[in-house]
């Protein structure tokens, strides 16, 4: 999936994978995260999770390749914000949340710092299938011994080329992440169409969302 397709997504504003509240498994599992330090949120668009991870004491630094989606958090949040050139990103400094402007499979673990924890909501699930592992891999250069990666990725019995947002299942997720993670399943929920009604409008039967708790090694 190329940089251009997710340009084009914000674009034409297409963008059904955004959650206009904040997470609800974020707000259960924030201890998961540790008691302090910097929360690094992959591919965060315009994400209000950002903000409230900010107000409960933790700083932010996301990343994100659309210009657009930047510019609309911090306008839509109403955050003053200055810009600041850093090699090929842009970083939106503010106080409590910085957001760098760019590619992130072109991070390097200089230009991130040290991270606490990680939140990926949105993140492993816009990869395709052929992406995924190299996601990981990456996740796992960038991050140090001890960091921990709270991930909530949906499954489903969906087509799994059908997205974004993508289906990943547990097993894959373990597959990807086994070399440098350990991993632990926080919590599982599971909504049929019945209870759901936007599930059959989606043509599924049952959504799945599972909350991990990966611990890099």
């Amino acid at each position: 999936m190329k940089p251009g397709f997710w340009h084009n997504r914000w674009h034409e504003n297409r963008i059904g994978f955004h959650q206009a509240e904040i997470n609800r498994f974020l707000r259960r599992h924030l201890d998961a995260l540790g008691p302090q330090g910097m929360v690094f949120v992959p591919l965060c668009g315009k994400t209000q999770d950002m903000v409230w991870l900010r107000d409960q004491g933790r700083p932010v630094l996301g990343i994100e390749l659309s210009p657009l989606a930047v510019e609309a958090f911090f306008r839509e949040q109403e955050i003053p914000v200055d810009r600041v050139g850093r090699g090929e990103f842009l970083e939106y400094q503010s106080l409590g949340i910085t957001v760098l402007l760019g590619n992130y499979f072109h991070l390097t673990r200089e230009l991130l710092g040290p991270v606490a924890a990680v939140y990926d909501r949105a993140a492993l699930i816009a990869m395709p299938p052929s992406m995924r592992r190299d996601y990981a891999a990456k996740m796992a250069q960038l991050t140090d011994p001890g960091t921990v990666v709270l991930l909530v990725a949906p499954f489903s019995l969906k087509d799994p080329d059908s997205g974004p947002p993508f289906a990943v299942s547990e097993t894959e997720v373990r597959d990807i992440y086994a070399d440098h993670f350990a991993i632990e399943i926080l919590e599982s929920e599971r909504k049929t169409a019945a209870e759901d009604p936007g599930l059959a409008e989606q043509g599924l039967e049952w959504r799945e969302e599972t909350v991990y708790r990966l611990i890099r090694l």
